[in-house]
């Protein structure tokens, strides 16, 4: 109850104390002239270079989920390698359980063994 009667009476100008002296609230710390800041005004270290990056149109740390590829010859899905060979596991039917693994080499796209779908490995740069 007095907490409520406090905050009716500090959301007006001036607080009047018992003492009959007037006296006027401080202003809060988050009410400033520009007003909260947002996630990038205060994110320090490596969550702002990757805020910074993300505004830019970059994935550095790979956080956005991957884009889906067809499969196929002519477009086919593309497995981020930093050597020239890579072991691939495909999932052949969505339900199956097992799980066919090959060697996916460097170059032009590659058949899985068993469905036939293509991949194709492509060269990428660690972020740090």
């Amino acid at each position: 109850m007095a907490g409520r009667l406090l905050l009716r009476a500090c959301t007006a100008t001036t607080l009047h104390l018992r003492s009959g002296v007037a006296v006027r609230p401080l202003p809060r710390a988050m009410s400033t002239v520009r007003g909260v800041p947002t996630d990038e005004e205060q994110a320090t270290g490596l969550e702002r270079r990757t805020l910074q990056a993300l505004k830019h149109g970059k994935d550095p740390y790979s956080i956005l989920k991957p884009k889906t590829y067809a499969g196929t010859k002519e477009d086919p899905h593309i497995v981020p390698g930093i050597g020239n060979k890579r072991l691939v596991g495909c999932l052949c039917e969505e339900d199956n359980t097992a799980i066919v693994w090959f060697w996916l080499h460097e170059g032009g796209a590659q058949r899985c063994p068993s469905c036939g779908s293509h991949y194709q490995l492509v060269h990428h740069e660690l972020p740090h």
